[in-house]
C-alpha cells in the first residue's frame, strides 16, 4: 500500500533502468489515487518511484525485493501458493527479513515495508 498526497505526488512502477536514472517517461504502471495497493504476485525485484520532477532524483524511490522461500521447516503444514512468496526487502533499510510464518503475517510484512518506505520518501520530499 502506498500512502502519500497525491496533490504532491504519485507513484510508477518502473524497469530497473528506469529505477536507476529516475526516467519516468513511459512507466510500466502509473498510480495517482493517493492511497494505492499494488499487488505483487511474483519474487524479485520491483522498481516503484515518485514520478513527480525532481522527487525520484532526491530519494523518493524504492527497490522492493520478493525473496524466493528457500527452506520449509518439515513440521510445518504445506505451504499454500501464496505463501511461496517471502517478505519484501526494501533497499533503504538494513533490517533482515523474516523467514515467513505463514502467508497472512508475509504479505502485513511486505504491506508494513512498502508503507515504511513511502514514508521515508514523503519525509524527504517535506525536506526538499
Amino acid at each position: 500500500v502506498f500512502e502519500y498526497s497525491a496533490q504532491f505526488h504519485n507513484v510508477m512502477r518502473v524497469t530497473h533502468a528506469m529505477y536507476k536514472s529516475c526516467n519516468g517517461s513511459s512507466p510500466i504502471a502509473t498510480f495517482t489515487t493517493g492511497n494505492d495497493t499494488i499487488k505483487i504476485t511474483n519474487h524479485g525485484h520491483h522498481f516503484f518511484f515518485c514520478g513527480v520532477p525532481g522527487h525520484c532524483q532526491a530519494g523518493q524511490k524504492v527497490d522492493i525485493n520478493v525473496l524466493r522461500v528457500s527452506q520449509v521447516d518439515a513440521s510445518s503444514p504445506a505451504p499454500s501458493s501464496s505463501a511461496l512468496v517471502s517478505p519484501a526487502t526494501v533497499s533503504a533499510s538494513n533490517v533482515p527479513a523474516p523467514s515467513p510464518s505463514n502467508a497472512a503475517a508475509t504479505l502485513k510484512f511486505i504491506t508494513l515495508k512498502m508503507i515504511m518506505g513511502f514514508l521515508a520518501m514523503q519525509f524527504l520530499a517535506l525536506n526538499f
